[in-house]
């Protein structure tokens, strides 16, 4: 019982305020995505980031393990996921993407935050970083069917990951009015991200729900399984080993979605992975953080 309301204690914050989202779109009130990721991206996310980095009180050793470790899982899961999409004989360009990002700025930064303190959002930040470069990188190119791999060069959160990593291995330290600005700035990303996370969800239109519902419980439990297999390898410390499947396993992420509206694949497909994969982690990440704990 006890686990059971620790549990509840975590995921129910991070479902609350996408609820909060989620009903103010329902309300007809104003809500203006765009606006809010950029802000997010290019502002609160990178300075929570950074801070989270500089401060943070892990052996680096720890975090060049789990970097590795990070990259290691998502490379496993390129090969496994092009793979098996090959072998169905479904569209790359679609399904790629969203089988292979998940959530894990808007839902797992927090979740990692409220389940294992300033340590696991340490941890998270560091799995959220690699995957985001593999993202703006391969997940645009194989996306779009081509172009510019190297928009990560432009992303301010790789930047402040490169930052807040080099101040950690530096010992280094901002200014207190400096740090307490950016800590401030940082503070707004978590909210900001799950009520986001909560309009979009509303605003989705899906499609035909039957393949959605076998791809989003393939991705489950490949993610899964992946990422337990390449953290054991690695011998990571349990919070570390927690994070990175926790992080690993999120459902798919809303610029999945974004990306193939932009690059012309089939966005409504993409759209009713989302909701079904968003739907699915109400009751897949409570189990998974009770075998986690």
């Amino acid at each position: 019982m006890n686990l059971a309301f620790t549990v509840l204690e975590i995921v129910a914050p991070v479902f609350l305020l996408a609820a909060i989202g989620f009903a103010w779109v329902k309300a007809g009130f104003e809500y203006r995505v765009e606006f809010v990721t950029r802000l997010a991206m290019t502002l609160s996310v990178p300075c929570l980031i950074f801070v989270a980095l500089m401060q943070a009180e892990i052996d680096p050793a720890a975090l060049t393990a789990l970097s590795l470790a990070s990259v290691v899982s998502y490379a496993v899961l390129t090969l496994v996921v092009a793979g098996l999409i090959a072998l169905l004989g479904y569209n790359q360009r679609t399904y790629q993407a969203p089988l292979i990002f998940g959530n894990t700025g808007n839902l797992g930064l927090p979740l990692a935050l409220f389940a294992f303190g300033d340590v696991g959002l340490s941890y998270a930040v560091v799995v959220f970083a690699v995957m985001a470069i593999w993202s703006f990188t391969y997940g645009i190119w194989i996306t779009s069917g081509g172009g510019s791999a190297m928009k990560a060069v432009k992303e301010p959160l790789v930047w402040a990951t490169l930052l807040g990593g080099l101040f950690l291995w530096q010992g280094w330290r901002t200014p207190v009015f400096l740090t307490n600005t950016l800590e401030l700035i940082g503070q707004m990303a978590i909210p900001m991200m799950l009520i986001t996370l909560g309009v979009a969800v509303a605003r989705l239109s899906p499609g035909s729900m039957t393949k959605a519902v076998a791809m989003a419980v393939a991705k489950l439990v490949i993610c899964i399984a992946i990422a337990w297999g390449v953290g054991r390898f690695f011998d990571l410390d349990e919070t570390a080993f927690a994070v990175l499947v926790l992080q690993v396993a999120t459902p798919v992420a809303v610029t999945s979605y974004l990306l193939a509206e932009k690059y012309g694949a089939d966005s409504q497909a993409v759209a009713s992975l989302v909701v079904v994969s968003t739907l699915l982690s109400v009751a897949a990440i409570p189990l998974i953080l009770a075998v986690l704990l």
